[in-house]
């Protein structure tokens, strides 16, 4: 059965006016996907359940106190305009090393008619600075993920992070550099998949492996 924005919206449980947004917000990628690799081309016709309905099933885990995000490694927007679609009152920031896409995620944003910020850098070379809450969809294996984070955490920040099959080894791998409070709940797209909460994130005395400054491998069974 076809999964298209009615089915999404049962799914998310969104308004009108987000799913208004939301519909701005593929509009726009498939006209960009025709000249650009933002997703792969293939999942264009699953995109409402692949990429939409995939970001979404975060918003119930964002805290009701949050108020700041950071979505690391944003891509064509997933998770983080779609969470800025559907939490209008979180101030969300767009990491994204590359200045193509940025350029999307801007267009993008302004044709949803959302407030979100884009930061076009990599994120290991950005000051140290703390968000409520800090989200990735197929960025890096967690080990690398974490180092990353850790930069954008507090004390009370909850990370969010959609992972894929690879999820149970990459939490053991993990579990070597960095101390942390972790649960995960399975992941309502992806059978193999699960939604991992970071929180108190910190590192052990055994040095983490060092983030690369060159591209981003993504995990096995997560891909754009």
């Amino acid at each position: 059965m076809p999964f298209g924005p009615d089915e999404f919206a049962a799914e998310a449980n969104v308004s009108r006016e987000t799913l208004a947004r939301l519909k701005a917000y593929a509009d726009i990628l498939t006209e960009w996907a025709a000249l650009h690799n933002l997703v792969a081309r293939s999942t264009l016709p699953d995109l409402w359940e692949r990429h939409m309905w995939d970001s979404a099933q975060l918003a119930p885990l964002v805290p009701e106190s949050a108020r700041t995000l950071a979505d690391l490694g944003s891509g064509a927007g997933f998770p983080g305009l779609v969470l800025a679609a559907m939490l209008p009152g979180v101030a969300v920031t767009l990491h994204e090393a590359t200045a193509k896409k940025c350029a999307f995620l801007r267009a993008a944003a302004d044709r949803m008619g959302v407030a979100a910020t884009i930061e076009n850098a990599r994120m290991e070379d950005l000051p140290p600075r703390s968000y409520d809450v800090v989200t990735a969809r197929a960025c890096a294996p967690l080990p690398r993920l974490l180092e990353y984070a850790h930069s954008f955490v507090g004390p009370n920040s909850v990370c969010l992070f959609l992972k894929g099959q690879n999820v149970g080894s990459e939490l053991t791998e993990a579990h070597k550099y960095w101390k942390m409070q972790v649960s995960q709940v399975p992941s309502q797209t992806d059978p193999s998949g699960a939604i991992v909460t970071v929180r108190e994130l910190g590192p052990l005395h055994v040095d983490p492996p060092k983030a690369a400054h060159h591209g981003r491998r993504q995990p096995k069974g997560r891909r754009r």
